[in-house]
């Protein structure tokens, strides 16, 4: 057994199965991998995959077992890497975070000028995606860190940390009617065209469930990943927008006004997440730290050794 064979059978699931590009991937010969696969297969006295003729179509359930412990072993193979690249160069290397558009656009913008200012020599990377799509960045390995509002507390895998709070405002042309209501309610919102977040992004599924625990169906007339295009069809007068509260900036938001909607949305919590047992290198801790001074070294450290930090934002 070596660790050619169990890169190998990472790679070709990680490629749909597909051993072409698995050995592309690798810079490799597709022969080369299968006949690999099929030694470790013979080595362990199970099928790893299914197969239909020459070709793998799936994991088998020994096959599932054995990519669990492949992971973890390429895991620790890469945190190895890490430790050596961390001693070798303190205050240098490559930093990757995945993110929404709404956190790169308009939360982290001071943080990574405070951290580039610290680190000049940490080659940063901002990969942007829905929620989903940046979770999986961090299990594959693509990117160190997380950063969104929804559905990556709940994903295997990861260690999930809150980093702020925030609440939703609704946004309207400077003579729009609604800003007359006081209160603001849902009722009057809903008897609007509607523009806001893709339902992936920003809260939104805390907007859709206030309307929806009051019977109202709203007219979304358009939905976008970005508060910026929202912005912008509202001052066209299309609609009235639901943004962010972090979006929003009166002077350079001069054609709009907005109304806090906290107490009809809620609050959100953006999260930041890293994968479980990955080794982090220090400035990750520092910049986890710019970001939400509470969220020291030790109190990540904690969370990702399986402990329950406690601690306030």
């Amino acid at each position: 057994m070596n660790l050619h064979q169990l890169r190998f059978v990472r790679e070709a699931v990680r490629q749909n199965f597909n051993l072409t590009e698995a050995a592309k991937a690798l810079f490799t010969s597709q022969p080369g991998v299968s006949k690999a696969i099929i030694e470790l297969e013979e080595e362990l006295g199970v099928d790893i995959f299914t197969r239909h003729g020459k070709r793998i179509r799936g994991l088998t359930e020994p096959g599932r077992a054995v990519l669990k412990s492949v992971e973890t072993v390429m895991q620790e193979i890469d945190s190895l890497k890490r430790i050596g690249k961390e001693f070798a160069a303190h205050d240098s290397g490559s930093f990757t975070i995945a993110t929404t558009h709404t956190q790169a656009r308009y939360s982290l913008p001071r943080v990574v000028q405070l951290f580039a200012q610290r680190f000049p020599k940490v080659r940063l990377s901002l990969l942007q995606g829905n929620p989903k799509q940046i979770a999986e960045m961090v299990l594959n390995d693509q990117a160190d860190l997380a950063i969104a509002t929804e559905s990556i507390a709940e994903m295997d895998g990861l260690i999930s940390l809150p980093c702020y709070q925030w609440e939703h405002l609704v946004v309207t042309p400077p003579d729009h009617p609604l800003l007359r209501a006081k209160p603001l309610s849902l009722e009057e919102i809903a008897s609007y065209p509607l523009i806001t977040y893709d339902a992936a992004f920003a809260g939104r599924n805390k907007i859709d469930h206030a309307f929806a625990l009051r019977s109202l169906k709203p007219d979304i007339l358009l939905e976008a990943i970005d508060a910026d295009v929202i912005k912008t069809y509202v001052e066209l007068g299309m609609g009235v927008g639901i943004i962010a509260g972090m979006a929003f900036d009166a002077e350079r938001d001069r054609n709009l006004r907005a109304m806090s909607a906290g107490h009809l949305f809620g609050s959100n919590v953006s999260r930041v997440a890293v994968k479980q047992g990955a080794y982090l290198r220090s400035y990750v801790y520092t910049f986890i730290e710019l970001m939400t001074p509470a969220l020291t070294r030790k109190l990540v450290e904690q969370a990702m050794s399986g402990e329950q930090p406690m601690y306030e934002l």
